[in-house]
């Protein structure tokens, strides 16, 4: 049986991180975890009831430090500094879209009164707030085309983290290749 030892939100936090990055949602365990930490079951269910109150918390204490870092890009000026920002962010915090589809599966099993369901339902609302002041910054810079769906372009450049770099190419050169396709797109006339 695994030693009763003190540990903090963060240690915590992490290690479910990569619980749920390595086995998704359904693959998570309280025994899983507890295993990965060297503390018992026990010691875990003292602070949560379950795996979906565990999870909600991480969620939250993820999405709100992404929206902390998000928040720098109001304080840049014109649209290419939001945009070279935007995109460091995202591929800094490449994880953040396996996170989001955990907490889509977890949103779903929560009760309609949960309170930590509430905040995580607005929290990606908030994040879609700075992106949008984002996209209508880069539509009046003329920088992009004013006919194309805010969403859509808020999408694609979401998804650009999603697309899987199967020959190795070094992170730098992967990225402004993104940045190229995205702002120039791939013909060449």
């Amino acid at each position: 049986m695994a030693r009763e030892r003190k540990f903090n939100t963060v240690e915590l936090f992490h290690e479910a991180k990569q619980l749920l990055l390595e086995n998704g949602y359904d693959g998570f365990t309280f025994s899983l975890l507890a295993d990965r930490m060297d503390v018992s079951r026990a010691a875990l269910y003292k602070y949560y009831e379950n795996k979906e109150e565990l999870i909600t918390d991480f969620m939250i204490y993820e999405m709100e430090e992404f929206l902390h870092e998000l928040k720098a890009i109001e304080e840049l000026e014109g649209f290419d500094k939001q945009f070279d920002f935007l995109m460091d962010l995202i591929f800094k915090k490449t994880e953040i879209q396996h996170l989001i589809k955990a907490a889509l599966h977890v949103i779903a099993r929560l009760a309609d009164s949960n309170v930590n369901k509430e905040k995580l339902e607005k929290l990606p609302l908030e994040m879609y707030k700075y992106l949008q002041s984002f996209i209508l910054k880069g539509k009046e810079e003329g920088k992009l085309k004013s006919h194309i769906p805010d969403s859509l372009i808020i999408g694609l450049i979401l998804q650009t983290v999603a697309i899987p770099n199967h020959f190795g190419i070094p992170h730098d050169e992967w990225l402004k290749s993104i940045k190229e396709i995205i702002g120039h797109g791939i013909f060449t006339t």
